[in-house]
Order: structure tokens, then sequence, then C-alpha cells
């Protein structure tokens, strides 16, 4: 059995990762009735006799359980969420050996955060140098952990300080010091009215690195969250019958992983965290076809710099506190193709599939995988050099309270309305020169970093406009075989 390591940065990555580790504790205590530490919970969690080691750090490798470990690494250069998350409900997953946090903060600045992540501005009192060595200690602590080490899951988001600064530089690490492990990074984009005026340029800088660094982003937009909670939100006021949602529900409650009232992102971090847990489903428990983490990036990914697979979730309210009627099988597929469900404000059906994955959870058939794919497909426009290229995993251990689910990851063109929309917020700045003095005060940063970020989100919107000219262009027959006599 593979190992996963999550690391959670900034306040964002922090409080979505841990409302996955309830989430997943949630599945894990709902199959495994007999409190037994089994390969399944193995994947993510470590099993600790802390009486027989000082700091948690001796491993049961079998047995009952006795005190679960998240696989996870915390990185926060403000305390505020960690120290919520040591005094919540899951403050005995974690210990302080996986934690790594500054008083200070980094300001909403991204180069004050990791000048490392740039060539020439390394500065000694930014944290990405002042915590490089305690960031790879720890990782590699949590790596020596895992008997195969298969994935880092990386969460952030790009418009504040340290999610994105620190965010990236972490990802960087990640591939100095672990190049052959999977790195798959949950980003989630700003909206266009984020209070972080220069989250533009944080968005812009981090992009330059995600593209050189990761081997999966699965975008995320805040907007798009916030209409799907408003959407949930109107049919728990509906009053129809079948469609109510319970006051304190998991889908609305902050009550797991942090502690006090509810907060205004405690329904989007859920939907984020539901996401992870159905990518992370196969690895977690057994299917009839269950897909390796490391085919994602195989399969999906035909070319290294266009790996951004933008995801879909069906139902989007996925815990048993929801009661909302389960939709038809064949329903869901038909959704989750549908831009009402996916986590990017766009409509995959009109641009250019380069490939795509379904993930399905529950008592689902292959047949029924193959005779839903082959309905679909002639409404979904693949390149014309990759026709078949699905990838689908099936696993048996459905969300709580439903019968089943399913993720859709599509490597699809469409996203590149998003790095478009970016764009044109980072350029009405960056013309009137706009609040950089905040970032060129940096030893070693200078104006060029921007331009050459630019420029780099510029040449990868232009790759996708090139796929998105072949969509209408008829497929040319194969060439003969000449065969010398």
């Amino acid at each position: 059995m593979t190992q996963s390591v999550v690391v959670q940065v900034g306040q964002c990555g922090n409080q979505v990762g841990c409302r996955f580790w309830d989430l997943a504790l949630r599945e894990h205590s709902h199959v495994n009735k007999k409190g037994i530490y089994d390969e399944a919970l193995s994947s993510f969690f470590r099993n600790v006799d802390s009486r027989r080691s000082v700091g948690g750090s001796c491993d049961i490798t079998g047995g009952r359980i006795q005190s679960l470990k998240a696989r996870a690494v915390l990185v926060d250069m403000e305390e505020g969420v960690v120290n919520e998350i040591l005094q919540g409900p899951l403050r005995e997953l974690f210990d302080s050996t996986q934690l790594i946090t500054d008083v200070s903060g980094s300001g909403n600045n991204w180069l004050a955060t990791v000048p490392a992540c740039l060539a020439g501005a390394v500065g000694h009192w930014t944290y990405g140098s002042a915590y490089r060595e305690q960031i790879v200690d720890q990782l590699r602590r949590a790596a020596e952990h895992c008997d195969c080490l298969q994935c880092f899951f990386l969460i952030h988001s790009m418009g504040g300080g340290t999610g994105s600064g620190l965010g990236t530089c972490v990802l960087k690490l990640l591939e100095e010091e672990f190049p052959e492990v999977c790195r798959i990074v949950t980003s989630v984009y700003p909206s266009a009215e984020d209070d972080v005026v220069t989250s533009p340029y944080n968005s812009v800088l981090a992009m330059r690195e995600l593209t050189e660094h990761a081997d999966c982003v699965l975008p995320v937009e805040n907007q798009s969250l916030v209409d799907i909670v408003n959407k949930i939100k109107h049919m728990s006021h509906s009053g129809k019958p079948g469609s109510v949602i319970k006051k304190d529900s998991a889908i609305i409650s902050g009550q797991g992983g942090v502690s006090g009232a509810e907060k205004p992102f405690d329904a989007m971090n859920n939907i984020v965290a539901n996401l992870l847990l159905n990518i992370t489903s196969s690895a977690r428990f057994e299917g009839s076809l269950n897909m390796d983490l490391n085919e994602i990036a195989m399969n999906l990914v035909p070319f290294p710099r266009l790996h951004y697979l933008v995801p879909s979730l069906t139902p989007l309210y996925t815990l048993a506190d929801v009661n909302i009627p389960t939709r038809r099988l064949d329903q869901m597929f038909t959704d989750a193709f549908s831009k009402d469900h996916q986590l990017i404000r766009a409509d995959p059906k009109h641009s250019l599939y380069l490939a795509c994955a379904l993930m399905v959870r529950g008592n689902v058939q292959v047949s029924d995988l193959r005779r839903n794919i082959e309905r679909l497909k002639p409404m979904l426009p693949f390149v014309s050099w990759n026709q078949e290229g699905w990838k689908t995993g099936l696993c048996s251990v459905p969300p709580v309270g439903h019968s089943h689910s399913l993720l859709a990851l599509a490597n699809n063109t469409c996203v590149k309305s998003t790095f478009m929309e970016l764009r044109d917020r980072f350029t009405k700045l960056y013309r009137k020169k706009a609040h950089m003095h905040h970032y060129l005060h940096v030893d070693g940063m200078e104006q060029g970093c921007f331009t050459e970020a630019i420029s780099s989100l510029s040449s990868l919107i232009e790759e996708y406009s090139q796929l998105d000219a072949t969509k209408d262009r008829p497929m040319p027959d194969a060439a003969r075989l000449n065969i010398a006599t």
C-alpha cells in the first residue's frame, strides 16, 4: 500500500486541509467499525503509540488504533489558524513537529514571503530562505514515516502572500528533494472582488511556479465556490420537500477541524475538501477499478505545461446531513459535464478536451461507466489525436450518506478563460505600476520578474489557444505504411 503526504500552506490551505482530515476520519470510521489500523488508514494516517515515545514518533504497523496522526505538514506565517486547529476537535491529529509558523505574517506580499522562488531575489530576512531548512526537515520527516511515498498534495491559495509565495516555494522544494514523487496542487484562485488589492500580482507570480514545478494543478475559483454555496442556501430556504439542509450540517458548518462559530469561508472550504476526499478515495479504499494517483498525470497530461485539470463534483453535497434526493446514476454523469458543477467558471463543452478522468465511488459497475461514456462522447469535443482519452476509476466505498458520487477531472482548454481574466486584472495594475514598490524593495527583485511571469502566463494561454484552433478541423486519415519489397 502506498502513502501520501498533505502539505497545507497559509490560512486557506490549512482550513481546507483540516476540513479534509475531518471528513476523511468520518469516512474511515463509517467503514472501519472494529478500530483496526488497516492499509486504508495507513495511506494518509500514522498509528502512533505516544506512551512509548516522546513526541509520538513510535509508529505501530498493525493491530488496534492507538493514536492517529495525519501524514501532513502545516505551514503558516500567521499563528491564528494553526492555533485554532491545535485547540479544536482535531488537535490530537497533529503534533508540534508537523507545524511551521511565524508571528509576523507575510503582509499579502508574494515576494516578502518567498524570494527564493525567483532567481536572484533571495533575501536573508524572508521566510522562504529563513525557513527553508525547517521546511525541508519537516518534509523529510513526513516522508521517512512512509513505506512507499507516492504523492504530495499541496493546498494553498493564490491571492494572499503566504499561500501564493511560500506555497510555491514549498512546491519547488518538493521537486528538488523528491523529484520522483508526484506533486498534485490544489490552488484556490481569487475572485475579481478580492479584498487583497495585490492578488493579481501574487497570482501571476505564483502561476509561473505552478506551471514549471507541479505535475498536476486543480484550479478552484472563489467565485465558483460562492455560486455553489448560494445555490445550496437557496435550496435550504426553498421549503421544497427533500431539499432541506440542516442548520448545523457539515456542508455549512465550520466545526470540522477548527473551533468557534461558523465563518464566511467554511462552506466554500468544505467543497474543496470534498474534492480532495474524492480524488484520494482510490488510494484510501479498495475498488474494482482503482486509479493510482500517479496515473492521473500519466494519462491526463499530454504536454508538461498543460497540466491544469478542471474539477467537477456531483453531487456537490456529499454528506449525510444534506437531505437532497440522490441523483440517478446517468444524471450524475450528465451533471459532471455541466458548467454548474465545475469548480471554475467555464463551460468545457464549448472547448476542447485533451483528456478526461472519471473517478466514481459506490456501487457502480464498469458497464455503467462504459455506457455513459458512449452516451456523452458525441457531445464532448476531444482532440483528434486522443479521441479515446478517458481514464476511469471505481472505488467501492461511497461518500457517507450517498449511494454513489463522481469526480471528473478534465484537461480542457476552457481553463484558458480563467487565465485570461487573471492576466487582464494583472495588466490593469501593472500598466500603472501600482503597488509595485511593495515588491521591488526586496533585494534582487526587479521589474523583469513581473515581465517574465506575465510572459509565462501569456505563453500558456497561447498554447491552449493553438489547441482550440484545431477544434473543428477534420481528423486526417492515418498515413499508409510503405512496405519495401
